[in-house]
């Protein structure tokens, strides 16, 4: 039986610092709450040592493809985003990996168009040259080597105090006739979203609109949803159809310490197998990397391994 494997490495949440200097006008309104609130903690919670060991984690694995599931910027101020592009080329070019945006990437409505301004060769789907008009941008697709991905956005500007996204009933209507589309083709379907379709009980961090998006997976299914967001590793199973499962996985922030009060930093590494088996055709291990609880003398080690059951066709 011949096994053909591709590996997927999925980071979030680098939250990129140190913030730029901000002129006056740029510090009104909800900016002004955020750079209050990385002053006062996440400077100190959110490092570039461990997002360094991580990434040399990340290229000595050398995995096949980079998932960057957003916030990669903190208040959305313009000279974070060339920040975020100094990142992702760190990582491979754009062929190589692949980025959807979060919550802090639009943080603000007079730059919420910067990650898509500033990353396009990051969040085009194939055959996509030229601009790409926000409101069209999502879902993209990309296929590798037997793996397609799809890249959802739930980043909406709100009000301060507020941390929640959005897909959109539109949004959501191209995504259920891409699953289907890819579903014919018999790939496997990693949905790449920021904010987590469930598990999320903090009103002022969910996705608004969970319930249709729930909905769309047990009609039309995928096989993976990868995302970030709370900074916490979690794995939930939604109903796919056919009495299906669908998988879905948020990491922990990339950029967090040893001793970070919600999670060390770490990433996951997925190695997606097809298999001869008509009936179950794919395997998919999941592998979390990253630093264990309070062992800052520790970079990386393997912390779980999960195989994930496929959602129904």
């Amino acid at each position: 039986m011949e096994t053909l494997v591709f590996v997927l490495a999925h980071l979030t949440d680098a939250h990129l610092g140190p913030l730029p200097r901000a002129r006056f006008a740029e510090l009104a309104g909800k900016r002004a709450l955020g750079v209050l609130n990385w002053r006062r903690g996440r400077q100190h919670r959110f490092n570039i040592a461990t997002i360094d060991l991580l990434v040399a984690d990340i290229k000595a694995m050398a995995p096949d493809h980079i998932a960057v599931t957003g916030d990669l910027v903190n208040v959305g101020l313009a000279a974070e985003f060339a920040t975020g592009l100094h990142f992702l080329k760190s990582l491979g070019d754009g062929q190589d990996v692949t980025v959807v945006p979060g919550n802090h990437d639009a943080y603000v409505r007079s730059t919420a168009h910067h990650s898509l301004l500033n990353w396009g060769d990051y969040m085009r789907g194939d055959g996509v040259n030229g601009d790409v008009t926000a409101e069209k941008a999502f879902p993209f697709v990309r296929r590798r080597d037997g793996v397609a991905l799809i890249g959802v956005s739930t980043a909406v500007p709100t009000h301060p105090f507020m941390a929640t996204g959005k897909v959109g009933k539109e949004q959501r209507a191209r995504l259920a006739h891409v699953l289907d589309e890819l579903a014919a083709e018999g790939v496997f379907r990693v949905v790449m979203i920021h904010h987590p379709p469930c598990g999320l009980r903090a009103g002022h961090k969910r996705l608004i609109d969970e319930e249709a998006v729930r909905d769309v997976f047990a009609r039309h299914g995928a096989e993976l949803v990868i995302c970030g967001h709370d900074h916490v590793p979690m794995v939930e199973m939604l109903p796919g159809p056919n009495g299906g499962l669908v998988p879905v996985v948020e990491a922990p922030s990339f950029a967090a310490g040893p001793e970070d009060r919600h999670w060390p930093g770490g990433y996951h590494l997925y190695r997606i197998e097809r298999v001869d088996d008509a009936a179950f055709p794919w395997r998919c291990t999941l592998e979390a990397r990253g630093f264990q609880r309070g062992d800052a003398s520790v970079d990386t080690r393997t912390v779980r391994v999960l195989t994930t059951p496929l959602s129904g066709r």
